[in-house]
């Protein structure tokens, strides 16, 4: 990781909590609903919100440089890693690239998993127009291969929280997955879940290193 000197500089608004904070690096604890880049809506987004932030916190006139080096899903919360500068950027963006970050989310799934610990592997094609992913098989034009691994820390009332370790970085790939293997995500409408939750669903971004 890029280092530097941090500092405790608060939050960027009262729901978005600044974990570390340096010369090149700004990472927040972002809330569900929240889009991380501005999409169809034209809703803030967090990036939004950052700049802002960056301009008024060290009195930087003009255009602030600020970009997220990967994404969560508008509807999960949890860690965003944003570059502060472009050189930053670019480095983080080849280290995500190139599968040297590792990522683990907690996700709230409908039902029990039949393993305890298990390794999903699969093919994901992504539908830009209606922006949603479906499994496909090998071979799909288009398709791109995508593999996490899960492990069970406890099932309650029909409910089960599972721990998810991406290997791949596919759009909505833990979303897909699971639902796929017959745990969708809590809440999470789009692909399988039995009950909506507002604007929630049950996954949160929990650790990157």
């Amino acid at each position: 990781m890029i280092g530097g000197s941090s500092s405790s500089a608060g939050n960027i608004r009262r729901d978005i909590a600044i974990l570390y904070e340096d010369n090149h690096l700004l990472v927040v604890s972002k809330p569900a609903g929240l889009p991380v880049q501005r999409d169809a809506s034209g809703d803030e987004s967090l990036i939004d919100l950052a700049k802002a932030y960056i301009k008024e916190r060290y009195k930087k006139p003009g255009n602030v440089f600020a970009t997220a080096v990967h994404r969560i899903d508008r509807p999960a919360s949890g860690i965003v890693i944003i570059a502060r500068t472009s050189k930053a950027a670019s480095r983080l963006t080849r280290e995500f690239r190139e599968g040297r970050v590792e990522r683990i989310y907690l996700a709230v799934v409908e039902g029990k998993p039949r393993s305890r610990s298990h390794r999903l592997e699969g093919w994901i094609l992504k539908d830009r127009r209606r922006n949603t992913s479906r499994m496909v098989d090998e071979g799909t034009m288009g398709a791109k291969y995508a593999c996490l691994s899960y492990r069970l820390l406890g099932s309650f009332g029909g409910y089960s929280l599972l721990e998810v370790h991406l290997k791949t970085g596919r759009s909505h790939q833990a979303r897909v997955q699971l639902a796929d293997a017959g745990t969708p995500v809590a809440g999470d409408l789009r692909y399988g879940s039995q009950r909506g939750f507002g604007h929630l669903i049950g996954l949160h971004a929990a650790y990157v290193k």
